[in-house]
C-alpha cells in the first residue's frame, strides 16, 4: 500500500520508462520565466509507460548517472513528474509504479512514491493498491469548469488590481509577460505551462493574499493536467496567443487603460474555457 507524504519543490532531470521503450522526463521547471531551447527538446520528447509495483519480472534497466541532489530529492521528482504529465509523458488511464520510476530516477522508490502521493492530493493521479499510481483520466467539461472556477477567483482580482496598482509595478512585470512568449515559441507545452504559471503567480503577488494566491495556483496546475486521449492539446498557435494576452494585458495596465484591461483580462480566461 503506498504511503502518504507532502511534496515541494525542486530541480532535476530524471527519466520515465515507457512500455515500449524508455523515454526520458523533461528538464524541470526552473522557477523562473527563462528556458532555453536544450531545456524544451529534453521536457518534449517520447511518451512511454511503466505498469507494476511488483518489479520481480521486469526487466532489469541500466541506472543512468545520478543527477538528483539528494537534499532535495523529493521535491525535484515532484517536478519532473508534474512536467511529465503536462509533456504527455505520463498518459492518463495508465499505471506507474514507485519501484521502477525509482530505478530510472537512480534514487528509492520512496521519493518517487511520496512525490506521487502530493499528485494524488493534487487530483492528478489516483492510488492503485498493490501496483502504483494511475493519471487520472479527464475529459474537456472537467477543463472548462477548471477554467471557470479559476476566472471567479482571479478576475475580481486583476480588475481590482487593475485600478489600484501603480503603472511601473506593471512595467515591473514585462520581462515575465515576455518570458512566457519565448516560452510558448518553442511549441513545448510543459516549457509554457511553467512559464503561464509564473505569470500569474506574479500578477496575483501584487495582492498581497498568500491564502488566495495559494489556491489560484492549485487550480492552475490541475488545469494543466492531461486529457484523455490527447484531446483538446494546444499547439504551438494556441500557447502564442495566449501568451500575447500576456503581454498585451501588461501593455494596457502600464499605460493606465482599465477598460482594455477588463476586456482582455475577461477575454483570457473566456478562452481558457472554450
Amino acid at each position: 500500500m503506498e504511503q502518504g507524504a507532502q511534496g515541494s519543490t525542486g530541480t532535476g532531470t530524471p527519466a520515465v520508462p515507457g512500455a515500449e521503450g524508455r523515454a526520458r522526463v523533461p528538464a524541470q521547471s526552473r522557477g523562473s520565466a527563462e528556458y532555453g531551447a536544450g531545456a524544451d527538446r529534453e521536457r518534449c520528447g517520447p511518451t512511454g509507460a511503466a505498469r507494476g509495483e511488483h518489479t520481480h519480472s521486469e526487466t532489469p534497466v541500466p541506472r543512468p548517472r545520478p543527477v538528483v541532489q539528494r537534499a532535495s530529492v523529493r521535491g525535484q521528482i515532484l517536478d519532473a513528474l508534474r512536467t511529465a504529465l503536462v509533456a504527455g509523458e505520463l498518459l492518463p488511464g495508465e499505471v506507474y509504479s514507485a519501484p521502477v520510476l525509482g530505478e530510472r530516477f537512480g534514487v528509492s522508490a520512496t521519493p518517487v512514491r511520496e512525490a506521487m502521493q502530493q499528485l494524488a492530493l493534487e487530483g492528478a493521479v489516483e492510488v492503485v493498491p498493490n501496483r502504483g499510481f494511475r493519471v487520472i483520466v479527464r475529459g474537456t467539461r472537467e477543463l472548462a469548469e477548471l477554467a471557470e472556477v479559476r476566472a471567479l477567483i482571479e478576475v475580481p482580482v486583476m480588475l481590482r488590481l487593475a485600478r489600484t496598482v501603480p503603472a511601473e509595478r506593471w512595467a515591473e512585470l514585462r520581462p515575465v509577460g515576455e518570458a512566457s512568449v519565448r516560452a510558448a515559441a518553442s511549441g513545448c507545452p510543459a516549457t509554457y505551462a511553467e512559464a503561464d504559471l509564473v505569470f500569474h503567480r506574479a500578477v496575483l503577488a501584487l495582492a498581497g493574499n498568500e491564502q488566495l494566491a495559494g489556491v489560484a495556483e492549485d487550480l492552475h496546475r490541475r488545469s494543466q493536467w492531461p486529457l484523455a486521449g490527447g484531446s483538446v492539446r494546444r499547439g504551438r498557435a494556441d500557447l502564442m496567443a495566449d501568451a500575447a494576452e500576456h503581454v498585451a494585458l501588461l501593455e494596457a495596465l502600464t499605460a493606465g487603460e482599465p477598460d482594455r484591461a477588463q476586456a482582455l483580462v475577461r477575454g483570457h480566461f473566456a478562452g481558457a474555457r472554450n
